[in-house]
């Protein structure tokens, strides 16, 4: 049976399916996961302390799936292949959870909590970006993206193109993907293909299209 935390985290995910933010209320969250109110808030102190690992469980669970993505692209697939792959899971997901779309967008709505993206973008620390109320930034979000199909990617080269440009290909990935994310392509495959054309541009020696230069489902 799941602990109690991710049994009011649930509820309180689907108690935001039904209203917006403002309208959901803590007795109704400890209700709906069978435990007390006084559970809920040992657990999280209040509700912008809720509010704050839900953003934060979304967030995470993207990050996983993008992990996944580009690790189940397959033995066959190129830079471009995992990267659209990856791409395709944040689109789908982004587009049915609204949590995570705005985590990564930074536009939140009236809908949902505040804390879902903070209002003023923290600044870049040495270190990376900063983090917001103990929520992801839309950049720390990025750069943890960039960062996961940056080793992906690498692994499958070996030898190759330096770190810099792989990582510099990765970025533009993430920033093509979220401009999806904002705007969205005719199909999630077609944005999927976009993203995987510019990574193999990117690494390619002649910065034009290569042999693996093909259409690629997000699926």
């Amino acid at each position: 049976m799941p602990a109690a935390r991710e049994l009011l985290l649930d509820a309180a995910y689907a108690a935001l399916d039904r209203r917006p933010w403002s309208g959901v209320r803590m007795v109704d969250v400890a209700a709906a996961a069978g435990v007390s109110r006084q559970t809920l808030y040992n657990e999280f102190g209040s509700k912008a302390g809720l509010a704050r690992a839900l953003v934060r469980r979304e967030a995470d669970a993207l990050l996983t799936g993008v992990e996944r993505a580009l690790a189940e692209a397959g033995t066959a697939a190129d830079a471009g292949d995992r990267c659209a792959a990856a791409a395709g899971w944040i689109l789908r997901t982004a587009r049915a959870n609204p949590l995570v779309r705005a985590a990564l967008t930074g536009c939140r709505g009236e809908r949902l909590p505040a804390v879902a993206a903070p209002a003023v973008p923290a600044p870049r620390g040495p270190s990376g970006p900063a983090q917001a109320r103990g929520t992801p930034t839309p950049w720390a979000l990025a750069d943890g993206i960039r960062d996961r199909a940056a080793r992906a990617v690498t692994a499958d080269l070996g030898p190759g193109p330096a770190a810099e440009t792989v990582l510099w290909a990765c970025e533009a990935a993430v920033r093509l993907t979220l401009s999806y994310v904002l705007a969205p392509a005719a199909s999630h495959e077609e944005a999927a293909g976009q993203v995987a054309r510019l990574v193999r541009a990117l690494l390619s020696d002649e910065g034009g299209t290569t042999e693996g230069d093909r259409t690629v489902s997000a699926n």
